[in-house]
């Protein structure tokens, strides 16, 4: 019998949006030890302690129901490696035949190899908030960065034979172009990488929630540029900040701010 302590607290039973190609099943795991002021998912970030705690079985006999229907679940937050009982809940999953996705954002390593190692996640979304320097990541996550952390999950992902995807929420008031660009450097040769264009609305730090987002434009041409720079061989992680930034920026830069 397990002695874990099942907190979800949340659970939607079809998204179109969370796994490409997949229709999935999503549980939502609270807390976090970051405290990114443009959060959308306070209340999880904060704890859910005013959130519904939904019961295992009760999910798991669900998707079982869904069967033929959903064929994976992906498991988000908050951040879901806080919680030592990660590996059994997707292993429960896994049990009922069902494919198995992370989000995270890559603050705790050893957990994250755990489970791609025990063969109990099949893709992992990882959220990377800044170029790969405390300041920077100190702005956009509120705390002290765990930045080794950070890398080596970064590390892990593009080691290991695992389906990924890099993930950066961006707005112009935390994140510059060459910020944009930068991290895309140091992530280059990655599976998969995708920009996020902030939408104001309610956050965890109130003075976000009217903060303007990138215009349309300027967003397509950052998520073509990156695109291009993550394409190129090689992989960048722990070069130099001002040596990962390619001389092509500049000329991006100027088009963007004209």
């Amino acid at each position: 019998m397990s002695t874990c302590s099942y907190k979800i607290k949340g659970f939607i039973e079809t998204s179109f949006i969370d796994w490409p190609g997949r229709l999935t099943a999503v549980l939502f795991l609270p807390g976090c030890n970051f405290r990114c002021p443009y959060c959308h998912n306070a209340d999880l970030a904060l704890g859910g302690h005013r959130l519904p705690t939904w019961p295992i079985s009760s999910i798991l006999e669900r998707l079982k129901q869904l069967q033929g229907w959903v064929d994976g679940v992906c498991i988000t937050g908050g951040e879901p490696t806080l919680h030592s009982c990660l590996p059994e809940i997707f292993a429960l999953l896994k049990n009922q035949g069902l494919k198995t996705k992370l989000d995270t954002n890559g603050s705790n390593p050893e957990m994250l190899e755990g489970l791609i190692d025990g063969g109990l996640v099949d893709y992992v979304a990882m959220d990377v908030k800044a170029p790969l320097n405390r300041f920077a990541y100190a702005q956009c996550t509120g705390v002290v960065p765990p930045l080794d952390n950070i890398r080596e999950s970064v590390h892990i992902l593009m080691k290991k034979d695992i389906h990924h995807q890099f993930r950066t929420t961006i707005l112009p008031k935390l994140h510059s172009i060459e910020d944009i660009l930068r991290l895309a450097e140091q992530l280059r040769g990655a599976m998969g990488y995708k920009l996020q264009n902030f939408n104001p609305g309610n956050t965890l730090d109130p003075a976000f929630e009217n903060e303007p987002p990138y215009d349309h434009t300027t967003f397509c041409e950052l998520q073509r540029r990156s695109q291009d720079i993550i394409s190129l061989s090689g992989r960048a992680i722990g070069r130099s900040a001002g040596a990962d930034l390619p001389l092509a920026s500049r000329g991006l830069e100027a088009r963007l701010q004209a």
